[in-house]
């Protein structure tokens, strides 16, 4: 039974967002918005770090990265998947192509079902366009029209000029699992969790979108314009700079109106009403708030920041500000299903926030990030010793972030809520800093173990990973 003392639900929808920014709902997105106001709003919710990689571990493994190893993934403690598997719970996983989230780091652990939708690409044409999903997009868009005829011949219609982010696929799947819910006569629990890229660099939404957040304003030839200069790595005007938030606010915009048929799916299946639909981003974006673009190695709220819904059947709707962390997601999950957590989860379950209204008792949460000579803006981090940890730490109003020097800078969001002006660490009181270093600290030493481990979990060799894995990395930018 759910800790809250109500029914569980028949199952679970946990929809992830890669580098969806705490600020990204909005008008563009009346499905995330009206799910945020049907369910309960987490308003600090917080990252496990400013990657993919660092933050997966929380959401759907048992501890934080790097708990048990010196390779990111899950720790080797049951994850989500396994420990509702176990239960009897039917389980499916579906990654739009995210190489950080498959098989190779262990995240297929559980899953009856799991896709990543890596490439399979054989030609060198096919190879190049896989790993150059600005210009896939661009021959996408530009052979829209005879694409859309040749379709039409076929008695097909075409939704969208642009699809290069695996979301029909990732739909296609998605439908089949709730398709087979719905079926299912012996009313199996169910957790189906769907992974979206399109929030993710370079930006490719259809055009349409791009005409529907800027009213018209940004054409084809500004967004072509402002991929090839963030391409070259050219100094970014605001004029550039107004065109990639456009393109981003498209691209979740785009999946929005995703979200918004896998709601209906789940309608059309008679299960939306007993379903508990968490959402939750995996990290955030910058837009030159601190000087970068996309997600370079930093612990400030755009970045570590990041929207989380849960939306319980029979729950009322709230707006809940303290901080918690983006680990309380799986024992969420599982005390929504009436599973009982593994001891081994680190976090702790949200649900009786969500149905009794409660008031989560966490204390600050931390954030990790790696940073290094051979870490830059893109470049990522495949092991402990390739950087030095930078950590952070945070309460529904300040912010500690303690760098890879060891020097110290607090924010108070109330007052900058931007974290631009840091405070002198001695005006804050005295036993929220002290709370906020015990953090700190604490998640710093949790990396010994993982320097010292000699065995735990298997996230992948020293080597090359298998190419596919590589390509799909290559196109996010990653090297």
């Amino acid at each position: 039974m759910t800790s809250a003392g109500d029914a569980p639900a028949r199952g679970v929808l946990l929809i992830t967002v890669d580098s969806l920014r705490a600020d990204a709902l909005g008008p563009h997105t009346p499905t995330l918005r009206d799910l945020a106001r049907r369910g309960t709003s987490f308003e600090t919710a917080i990252a496990g770090g400013n990657w993919t990689p660092f933050s997966f571990p929380d959401l759907l493994g048992a501890r934080p990265v790097f708990a048990d190893a010196a390779t990111p993934g899950p720790a080797a403690d049951p994850t989500l998947a396994e420990a509702l598997s176990a239960a009897g719970v039917e389980t499916t996983g579906v990654n739009a192509g995210n190489g950080f989230l498959t098989e190779y780091y262990g995240y297929d652990r559980g899953f009856d079902e799991f896709e990543s939708f890596l490439d399979g690409a054989r030609t060198p044409i096919g190879r190049f366009l896989t790993t150059h999903p600005t210009v896939n997009g661009w021959v996408q868009y530009l052979g829209w029209p005879l694409g859309s005829a040749a379709a039409k011949l076929r008695g097909r219609e075409r939704r969208h000029a642009v699809d290069t982010s695996h979301l029909h696929a990732l739909e296609r799947r998605a439908f089949a699992t709730l398709d087979r819910v719905g079926d299912d006569a012996d009313e199996r629990p169910f957790f189906l969790w769907v992974h979206y890229m399109d929030a993710h660099t370079p930006y490719v939404p259809a055009p349409r979108h791009v005409r529907a957040v800027t009213d018209g304003e940004v054409g084809s030839l500004q967004t072509l314009l402002g991929h090839v200069r963030a391409g070259l790595g050219k100094e970014v005007d605001e004029d550039t700079l107004r065109t990639l938030r456009a393109l981003y606010d498209a691209s979740v915009r785009q999946i929005d109106e995703s979200v918004e048929r896998l709601l209906e799916t789940l309608t059309e299946a008679g299960v939306r009403d007993e379903t508990t639909v968490v959402l939750a981003g995996d990290h955030g974006e910058e837009f030159l708030d601190h000087g970068h673009l996309a997600h370079y190695p930093k612990l400030y709220d755009e970045l570590v920041r990041v929207p989380l819904v849960v939306d319980h059947p029979g729950a009322p709707a709230r707006r809940e500000e303290s901080a918690v962390p983006l680990r309380d997601v799986p024992p969420t999950v599982c005390d929504a299903l009436g599973v009982t957590p593994p001891a081994a989860f680190a976090g702790e379950s949200l649900l009786p926030t969500v149905v009794d209204g409660e008031a989560p008792a966490r204390g600050p949460v931390a954030s990790l990030a790696l940073r290094g000579e051979t870490v830059t803006s893109q470049p990522i981090p495949r092991r402990l010793d390739d950087g030095t940890p930078l950590v952070s730490a945070r309460t529904a109003r300040w912010t500690y972030i303690r760098g890879p020097d060891g020097g110290v800078r607090v924010f108070d969001r109330d007052a900058d809520p931007g974290e631009h002006d840091p405070v002198d660490p001695a005006s804050v009181p005295a036993e929220t800093l002290a709370d906020l270093e015990r953090v700190a600290d604490d998640r710093l030493a949790l990396l010994d173990g993982a320097t010292a481990a000699t065995g735990g979990a298997d996230h992948g060799d020293d080597g090359e990973a298998p190419a596919e894995i590589e390509r799909r990395l290559e196109a996010l930018g990653y090297r």
